[in-house]
């Protein structure tokens, strides 16, 4: 047999952009779903099809080219250097600056001390599940896990919230933790990861945990406030609406693309950008058309690129080959993380003064509205090649495809019968 074809950027493009508007349509016009809610839906369930027929037919290889196909795309790198800078700014350009300042202090608690938590929660149930179902696991990996499937991931996050009727202050808590836990997420899955792999260095000592914290984590937001001034102030000064959209287009890709090569954390580099230029570019840098072209431009962003997430992480669920121990062992991480969530947001409010400013009414919906997603996966999926990475990949899809559909889905029915029910008390 020959050495299958690869297929062109131009090709798979058309492919996956076909196949999400395909589904896209048959969603909108059949089914009751949210729109990417339904795309992965369907694209897990296309999956599983084609697996279950494979099995069937072990010497006809039908699937074939589709496999090649996405057995071509890193995923990691689509997501971390490619679609997350695009979905991050789209996300925080729309956030409303004012109510996230009066709810800084819950989002704080929640992007730090919940993520925090939840990693050790997270890791030390999974580390005794694994050698409970006889798939004994390193401590160190299991908190790797911990790491990666503990923050919630803002394209879910924003993307369900579309759909979710919750009170003001409730909603911009949700938008800021997902906007600025993945930046304390990541720093986190470094030094562990790195500590999991016997990576020489300083990483693990409490001065490289500072010194990742405020290089990283600091160090982005600070980018993201000078390039996002540098863009606002080129968008005060004219009046094109063309050139204005051409500035924030630069501003994601130059900001992120910065970060990258002076080590700072990307995600909150961008995050502080858009929160910048979406707060003072209306009052005073855009005209009315040019604010209509800008934030229509990056909606519409949002929603294509939110579609090709959504579908090829239902896709990539076809070049998935695990076994049974595996299975069992992934099934177990979703109540896992779920109770662990629970715990996390649940404990600040017992902590004076902080319960002030956070309801115990709110930590059940907390807890169902924490969509993990694409930035998960693609964390597991970097992961170095070995005996811990297919319990952890497989558990990361479990939890993952199961907060997308099964709490996304439902997050408005848990909504009106804990958070608006009470709220009117």
């Amino acid at each position: 047999m020959g050495k299958p074809q690869l297929l062109s950027i131009l090709e798979m493009s058309a492919l996956l952009l076909t196949l999400s508007a395909a589904l896209g349509w048959i969603n909108h016009k059949f089914l009751p779903m949210p729109h990417t809610i339904g795309l992965l839906t369907m694209s897990v369930a296309a999956s599983l099809i084609m697996v279950g027929i494979d099995v069937m037919m072990p010497h006809r290889h039908l699937f074939e080219p589709l496999t090649n196909a996405l057995l071509q795309i890193d995923f990691n790198a689509v997501v971390m250097n490619g679609m997350l800078a695009f979905l991050l700014f789209a996300g925080a350009l729309h956030v409303d600056v004012r109510k996230l300042a009066s709810r800084a202090v819950p989002v704080v608690v929640l992007a730090t001390f919940a993520t925090i938590a939840s990693t050790f929660l997270v890791g030390f149930l999974f580390w005794q599940a694994a050698g409970l179902v006889g798939l004994p696991l390193p401590l160190s990996w299991a908190l790797v896990l911990g790491a990666l499937i503990s923050p919630t991931d803002p394209v879910a996050v924003l993307s369900t919230l579309k759909n979710v009727n919750v009170p003001a202050s409730l909603e911009v808590e949700m938008q800021g933790e997902s906007l600025f836990n993945d930046g304390v997420g990541i720093v986190v899955f470094t030094i562990l990861l790195a500590f999991a792999i016997g990576e020489p260095g300083g990483k693990q000592s409490a001065a490289g945990v500072a010194e990742l914290l405020v290089v990283e984590a600091g160090g982005g937001v600070l980018l993201g406030l000078i390039t996002g001034h540098i863009a606002y102030w080129g968008m005060r000064l004219i009046d094109d609406y063309a050139i204005e959209v051409l500035i924030s287009l630069a501003l994601v890709t130059a900001t992120y693309a910065l970060a990258q090569r002076i080590h700072v954390s990307g995600p909150l580099a961008v995050v502080a950008a858009g929160l910048l230029i979406g707060y003072r570019g209306p009052r005073d840098a855009m005209s009315d058309r040019t604010q209509t072209y800008v934030f229509g431009l990056w909606t519409l962003i949002d929603e294509v690129l939110n579609s090709l997430l959504f579908l090829l992480i239902g896709l990539e669920v076809l070049i998935l080959r695990l076994d049974p121990l595996a299975l069992l062992l992934a099934t177990a991480a979703v109540p896992i993380v779920i109770v662990s969530r629970f715990i996390a947001v649940g404990t600040p409010v017992f902590i004076p003064r902080i319960n002030r400013l956070m309801s115990r009414l709110n930590v059940v919906f907390l807890t169902w509205a924490g969509i993990r997603g694409g930035i998960s996966i693609a964390l597991a999926l970097s992961i170095p090649e070995g005996p811990a990475k297919a319990p952890i990949l497989a558990a990361t899809y479990a939890v993952v495809l199961f907060s997308v559909i099964v709490q996304g889905s439902t997050l408005g029915f848990v909504a009106r019968h804990t958070v608006l029910a009470q709220d009117d008390k």
